[in-house]
């Protein structure tokens, strides 16, 4: 018997809302507040949720059970193998020495470290958030970060800031693609409009992330560099987006704003050499205060080869295994469905998040050969056999990297399967309803919608699959623009992507600084916040204050 979902079980949507809330907040206090371990926080909030889907919204046992199931088992594909595999090709590259050889040559290019940051966490990072997206911009700059000498906080913390921007055209555009497959938006238009909202934070993050690494002073040193960056990166993604389609915004920019920061720095540099790696103010940040070496090792280019070579292959394959035809071929080889017996079509979505009742499907698919975790290992394999490495070396290695990260692994499947428990259980809907019955603010409140559907399920896609029908009817009942309004839920839901539990345990696996997930958390929630709140600021101005208003596309 198919169950029906219920948003206000109460009659009382102040007391549904609290309630909903209740598996989030459990989770974030534990992480945040009582520095409980991750797996057991986000153990902790699944059982929660559990008990509030099942007595407090009805929703029957089994149901909860095998929805909590099926979030678990996406945790791990695609998730959990992207870090997993990243962690393998990191460890390779210490072993034999590489990661020095790589930090040599990202100092020959600039010492200060502020730079370096531009280069990696923000202009890099974007690109693999173009290429393949679903974590791998996190895991690989965290990665390549503290592998140059940054501090654990300042690896995880500046990389989740810096993967903000880019999301919404996140792995060959698949958010907003989905968005308007899913809920029947102009993909162009609705393209174009977010083309007219992030434009102005790919100009305003750089900035913001230096001022969060090094303060307003040290920013306003390198003024020159971080503009642009900023620059490099806003304009194309205005063009592309507006002119071109979703699909290679994010590459596009990024390849524009890093050869022009590169060339830039060719001819400039700062008068003063900034070599802390940890964050200012935050001393006991998981690392001490060293300066750069004053002298560096030369290296030979066949060394300088050898040190990036990996890095090199992980960024082809990672990008061949995010074209669609690709994708396509390797799932036709091998890419089994599992239907999820006793919950596939078992729930219907209501109005009015949804026009009209909608069942849920639950289909799982197993696409093992065309996840990007999967062009990750290969790449590591290729990249290990041609730094000598021997078969047997390369097992041992993925054994210990295998346990490295146990812990983080199942980390990430629990908070999936609460992400994935909200989601059918309607927990998720009924804090969606309570942001949309805000009226006039309804601009700036429905922004913060998107951010909280990210913050959720750790995913834009997710969240404008989520809410995007929501933001296309309220805007509908209250005369605006439905293209501003799904483009607000994917630019608001970017500002979530560094909060969502399953990216803060990306971040801090991938500098291995393991259970202080919290410690990153209280870190980034500020500039979270306060960026969506920003986002949400040029959402109302769009939608009532001339000339913002010009930028809409109707």
């Amino acid at each position: 018997m198919t169950w029906q979902q219920v948003y206000n079980p109460y009659g009382n949507m102040v007391l549904s809302t609290a309630l909903a809330a209740i598996p989030v907040v459990v989770m974030l206090v534990c992480l945040g507040l009582l520095h409980i371990k991750a797996h057991i926080a986000a153990g902790l909030g699944l059982i929660s949720a559990l008990l509030i889907a099942i007595f407090a919204f009805g929703m029957p046992a089994d149901l909860a059970g095998r929805a909590a199931f099926l979030g678990g088992i996406t945790g791990l594909l695609p998730i959990g193998w992207i870090v997993l595999n990243i962690i393998f090709l990191q460890q390779l590259a210490e072993q034999n020495g590489s990661f020095k050889v790589l930090q040599d040559s990202l100092s020959d290019i600039t010492e200060d470290r502020r730079l370096q940051l531009l280069l990696i966490a923000f202009a890099f990072g974007a690109f693999f958030e173009g290429a393949a997206g679903f974590g791998t911009p996190v895991a690989v700059t965290a990665a390549i970060l503290i592998g140059l000498g940054f501090s654990p906080l300042a690896a995880s913390g500046l990389s989740l800031i810096a993967n903000t921007a880019p999301v919404a055209f996140g792995a060959l555009g698949t958010p907003v693609i989905t968005l308007a497959k899913v809920h029947g938006y102009d993909l162009m238009e609705v393209t174009a409009m977010i083309g007219r909202q992030l434009p102005f934070f790919s100009l305003l993050v750089p900035f913001w992330l230096i001022w969060a690494f090094a303060g307003r002073k040290a920013m306003m040193e390198v003024w020159p560099a971080i503009l642009v960056t900023g620059v490099f990166f806003a304009v194309p993604q205005f063009l592309v987006s507006n002119f071109i389609g979703p699909e290679l915004v994010d590459i596009i920019a990024a390849i524009v704003s890093m050869v022009a920061l590169i060339l830039f720095l060719r001819v400039w540099q700062p008068k003063t050499i900034w070599r802390s790696v940890s964050l200012k103010g935050h001393a006991q940040d998981g690392g001490e205060v060293q300066p750069a070496a004053t002298t560096r090792t030369k290296h030979s280019r066949a060394e300088l080869i050898r040190a990036w070579t990996p890095w090199a292959i992980m960024t082809v394959f990672v990008f061949l295994w995010g074209l669609p035809p690709v994708k396509a071929w390797l799932n036709g080889l091998f890419a089994p469905n599992f239907t999820i017996g006793g919950l596939h079509n078992m729930i219907e979505k209501m109005p009015p998040i949804v026009p009209q009742p909608t069942k849920e499907g639950a289909i799982y698919g197993f696409t093992l050969l065309s996840a990007t975790g999967t062009g990750i290992l290969l790449s590591a394999i290729v990249g290990g056999l041609v730094a000598k490495y021997s078969v047997g070396q390369l097992i041992v290695a993925y054994g210990r990297t295998l346990n490295l990260v146990k812990f983080s692994l199942l980390t990430i499947a629990l908070m999936l399967a609460l992400g994935t428990l909200t989601r059918y259980s309607g927990l998720d809907s009924t804090l969606g309803l309570a942001f949309a019955n805000t009226g006039v603010l309804y601009p700036f409140f429905g922004t913060l919608m998107g951010w909280l559907g990210v913050a959720l399920t750790g995913s834009d896609t997710a969240s404008n699959v989520l809410f995007g029908g929501m933001q296309k009817v309220a805007a509908e009942q209250l005369g605006l623009s439905a293209n501003l309004m799904g483009a607000a839920n994917s630019s608001g839901g970017v500002m979530g992507k560094m909060i969502d539990a399953q990216s803060i345990v990306v971040a801090s696996t991938a500098t291995r600084w393991f259970n202080h997930e919290g410690d990153i958390l209280r870190y980034v929630f500020f500039h979270s916040i306060a960026l969506a709140c920003l986002v949400g600021i040029l959402v109302t101005l769009q939608a009532y204050v001339w000339p913002f208003t010009r930028m809409v596309v109707h």
